[in-house]
């Protein structure tokens, strides 16, 4: 009997390990952070720009303390790796500048381009010491991509300043692809047209689901995109699974302005199809 449970103690810590090791892989077979095709475009006069949140708390209305919260860093990760490989250059950026603070996340939900970002002394002082965009001319960028996680769920869609430059940048003569995933399409929200019309009223989008959001229990935030999404007259689209957080899709609006993806799983392919566009307007010039 001793044996038996002896050897069953054993079995037990030998398969814990390969379990630990092999939660990546599983999770990306269900479809978290899929990979996509691997593409390098000659952009190498073009610039980008990403911005993110600088609210670091899952806090409650009218609550100040909560857990710790913020970027959820694949999404810029990804798309800095990806714009950086075909010669891009990009500023990292924040509502107020200064610290983007990162959701804690589990090794096994970390991305190669996560560890990557955060193994670079360099890249870690861009998110501490971020450009606030008061002080950023976005029609100088060729690219302007707006960044999720919870955080921005208490700062980008509220933030009139954000709304103006993304109306600036989008009537400027460089006409730059304005992207955004999960949580960051809220910074759409408040950019106006020339008669002072809702910018993306009537454009195909997408953003994290709402379903997503009541399956991860993390309902308490001030504002949900697909809600905000569709208050603000978008034609919202989205894929869904048994969990949506393994779900995907990327949006490519009819007038090929706005390419947005509906959470952390799209940043390659969204990525992608920004730097297709910006690739064919520069071939066709």
């Amino acid at each position: 009997m001793i044996r038996v449970f002896r050897n069953a103690i054993i079995g037990i810590i030998l398969i814990i390990p390969i379990i630990l090791l092999s939660l990546p892989i599983m999770l990306t077979f269900f479809g978290l952070h899929p990979e996509y095709k691997e593409e390098v475009f000659a952009l190498n006069d073009k610039r980008a720009l990403i911005i993110a949140t600088n609210h670091g708390v899952l806090n409650k209305p009218n609550e100040t303390n909560g857990k710790a919260t913020g970027l959820f860093l694949s999404e810029l990760s990804v798309p800095y790796f990806r714009f950086i490989e075909s010669g891009i250059t990009v500023d990292i950026a924040s509502i107020k500048g200064g610290k983007i603070p990162l959701e804690p996340l589990p090794y096994f939900i970390k991305t190669n381009e996560d560890k990557e970002f955060l193994n670079n002394k360099d890249l870690v002082s861009k998110l501490n010491n971020s450009i606030s965009i008061e002080y950023v001319n976005f029609e100088e960028y060729d690219i302007v991509f707006l960044s999720g996680g919870w955080g921005a769920a208490y700062d980008l869609g509220f933030s009139e300043l954000l709304g103006e430059k993304i109306s600036l940048a989008y009537y400027s003569e460089k006409k730059p692809i304005i992207g955004g995933i999960c949580h960051g399409v809220l910074g759409f929200i408040k950019a106006k047209d020339r008669n002072n019309n809702l910018l993306i009223k009537g454009r195909k989008m997408t953003g994290v689901t709402d379903k997503q959001i009541k399956e991860l229990g993390i309902d308490i935030t001030p504002q949900h995109p697909e809600t905000e999404l569709k208050k603000a007259g978008v034609i919202f689209q989205s894929q869904t699974k048994f969990r949506d957080a393994f779900a995907n899709l990327t949006v490519v609006d009819d007038e090929r302005r706005f390419v947005t993806g509906q959470n952390q799983n799209a940043g390659n392919e969204t990525s992608y199809k920004i730097m297709e566009i910006l690739s064919s307007r520069t071939n066709w010039e």
